[in-house]
C-alpha cells in the first residue's frame, strides 16, 4: 500500500467513524445533554446545587449524592460531559463533580445489568465496587489537589450567580422532563424499542441506498464499526441544518427570538422525532415502525412545549436557549475533533498488539487495557460485546475490567472537552488518576480470578483505600496549617 492510500484509508476512517457517531449517537444522546446542561445553568439556583454537591456540603452526603445521580444515566462519557459542565458551573464541588463524571459512564445502571449478563455477574460486582471506590477516590484526589482553585471558583459562582431564590415548581418540572426525554430516547428497554405500528413508504432504491452506506462506511459489529443507515444519512443531515439555523436563531437569542429560532427548534423536534422511529429499508420501499420510543419522544416534547409556553417567563426560556447553544458551541467541536481523530487511529492499532500484551494479568497488560480504551474508544454499551470478543480471543479478564472502567472514562474526545471546562492541568491530573485506578483495578480483579483468597484481595483492597485515606488526611491538616498559620513578620528598615 503507497502512503498516498494509506493517507486516504485514515482520512476515510476518521470521516466514517464521525458519520456513524453523528448518526447513531448524537441525537437522542447528546443533544438533550445539552438542553438539560443549559436549564441546569439557567434555571436551577445555585444553593440547590451546592446544597448537594457543594464543595463545603458534608462529604458523606456529596460523593454518594454524586455518584447516585450519574448511577441512573446510561449515556456515553461525551453525553455525561455537558451536565458535568452545567452542574459545576452552578457551583458544585470539583470533587462531586468529578465522581459523577467518572461513576455515570462506569457504573451506571444499564451497563452493570448488560455487563452481568454478557460477560459475568462477577465482573459486573467488580467493576460496580472498584468504580465507585475509586470515583469517590479520585473525586476527593482532585478537590485536595485544586483546593484553592476549588475556593476561587465557588466565589466565582457566588458572584455569577447571586440573588438567586428558590427554584420555581414549573422549571423542576421542565428540568425532569427534559431528563425523560433523554431516558426514553436511550434506555434499551423493550416497552420503548418495540414497534406498536407500522407504515410503509413506496420509495423504490432505498435498500441500494443503505447498501451505498455500508460500502462507504464501514460496517463490522466485531470490531465496533457500525457504519451509517439510511436513517442516520437523514438525521446528519437535518443536524447540519440544525447548525445552520441555530447559528442565526441563538447566537444573539438574549435580545429576543426571531424567525430562525423558530426553525431552529422546530428542525431540533423533527430530528428528535425522526431519530426515535424504526426505520427498515428494503426493495418494497421503507418500512416506518412507530416505537415506544417515539412515543415517549412525543409525549415528553409536547408537556416541554406547554411548560414553555405557558408556565416559565421568557426570560428563563431565553436564558435556557442560550446557555445550551453556549455549550453546543465549546463541546461540539472538540467532539468531532475527537471522534476524527479515534476512526484515524482505529486504522492503526490493532486488537491483535492488545489482545498479544493483555493476556496474562500483569502491570503491563492493564496497561495495555486502559491504553486501548483511550485510543479505541466506542459508545456506551457497545464497550462490553467489543470486550467479550476480547475475552474470546484470549485477554485476561482483569486488563478486560481495566479497559471497561479506562473505556468510558478517558476517550480523546472526552479528554479534549474536560480541558476546555476545567482547564489542562486539571484535566491531565484527572486523566492520570484515572489510568492508574484502572490499572488497580484490573490488578485486583484479575488476582482474584488467578486463584488468590478473596481475603487477600480484601485486604490489599482495605491497604489501597487506607492509604488514599491517610493521604487524603495528611494534604489536608497541611491545607489547613496553611490556613490558620500567622503571616511571617516583615523585618523592619532601618
Amino acid at each position: 500500500m503507497g502512503i498516498l492510500d494509506f493517507v486516504v484509508k485514515l482520512f476515510q476512517g476518521g470521516l466514517g467513524n464521525l458519520a456513524a457517531y453523528l448518526a447513531a449517537h448524537v441525537l437522542l444522546c447528546l443533544v438533550p445533554a445539552f438542553y438539560i446542561a443549559g436549564a441546569m445553568t439557567a434555571l436551577i439556583p445555585k444553593e440547590t446545587v451546592t446544597r448537594f454537591l457543594g464543595r463545603n456540603t458534608p462529604k458523606f452526603l456529596s460523593y454518594p449524592a454524586a455518584a447516585s445521580a450519574g448511577s441512573l444515566l446510561a449515556v456515553c462519557s461525551c453525553t455525561i460531559v455537558p451536565l458535568f459542565a452545567g452542574i459545576y458551573k452552578k457551583g458544585a464541588g470539583l470533587g462531586p463533580a468529578i465522581t459523577f463524571l467518572f461513576f455515570a459512564p462506569a457504573a451506571n445502571i444499564l451497563a452493570l445489568v448488560y455487563t452481568g449478563g454478557i460477560i459475568g455477574v462477577d465482573l459486573a460486582f467488580a467493576r460496580l465496587v472498584l468504580s465507585l471506590v475509586f470515583g469517590i477516590g479520585i473525586g476527593m484526589i482532585m478537590a485536595l489537589i485544586f483546593r484553592s482553585e476549588d475556593i476561587a471558583h465557588d466565589k466565582d459562582t457566588d458572584v455569577l450567580f447571586a440573588g438567586q431564590g428558590r427554584m420555581r415548581r414549573p422549571a423542576l418540572i421542565f428540568l425532569l422532563l427534559l431528563v425523560a426525554l433523554l431516558l426514553s430516547g436511550t434506555l434499551k428497554l423493550a416497552v420503548l424499542t418495540d414497534a406498536y405500528a407500522k407504515v410503509t413508504l413506496p420509495f423504490s432504491g432505498m435498500d441500494r441506498f443503505q447498501d451505498a452506506l455500508f460500502r462507504l462506511v464501514p460496517f463490522d459489529a466485531s470490531k465496533g464499526e457500525e457504519g451509517v443507515t439510511a436513517q442516520g444519512a437523514i438525521l446528519i443531515g437535518l443536524l447540519i441544518l440544525i447548525a445552520l439555523s441555530s447559528k442565526k436563531g441563538l447566537e444573539n437569542i438574549i435580545e429576543g427570538f426571531n424567525g430562525w429560532t423558530w426553525v431552529s427548534l422546530c428542525l431540533v423536534a423533527l430530528t428528535l422525532l425522526t431519530a426515535a422511529l424504526g426505520v427498515n429499508p428494503h426493495a418494497g420501499g421503507l418500512d416506518i415502525l412507530f416505537t415506544g420510543k417515539f412515543l415517549g419522544v412525543v409525549l415528553s416534547m409536547a408537556v416541554l412545549i406547554y411548560l414553555a409556553r405557558y408556565h416559565l417567563e421568557e426570560q428563563e426560556v431565553r436564558d435556557w436557549l442560550w446557555e445550551s447553544w453556549r455549550f453546543v458551541r465549546q463541546i461540539f467541536p472538540l467532539l468531532v475533533v475527537g471522534v476524527f481523530a479515534v476512526g484515524v487511529i482505529r486504522q492503526i492499532v490493532r486488537p491483535e498488539w492488545i489482545q498479544s500484551l493483555a493476556g496474562h494479568n500483569t502491570i503491563l497488560g492493564n496497561f495495555a487495557g486502559v491504553v486501548f480504551g483511550v485510543f479505541m474508544y466506542f459508545p456506551t454499551l457497545v464497550e462490553v460485546p467489543i470486550a467479550n470478543m476480547f475475552l474470546s480471543l484470549g485477554m485476561h479478564r482483569g486488563p478486560l475490567l481495566a479497559y471497561l472502567m479506562a473505556d468510558p472514562e478517558l476517550s480523546l474526545q472526552s479528554i479534549l472537552i474536560i480541558s476546555s471546562i476545567i482547564g489542562r492541568i486539571k484535566a491531565w491530573t484527572y486523566v492520570a488518576w484515572v489510568a492508574l485506578f484502572s490499572l488497580l483495578a484490573g490488578l485486583i480483579y484479575g488476582a482474584w480470578v488467578d486463584g488468590a483468597s478473596v481475603w487477600l484481595i480484601g485486604l490489599c483492597l482495605m491497604v489501597v483505600v487506607g492509604l488514599l485515606a491517610f493521604g487524603l488526611y495528611q494534604v489536608n491538616k497541611r491545607n489547613v496549617q496553611k490556613a490558620v498559620a500567622p503571616p511571617a513578620a516583615i523585618p523592619e528598615k532601618r
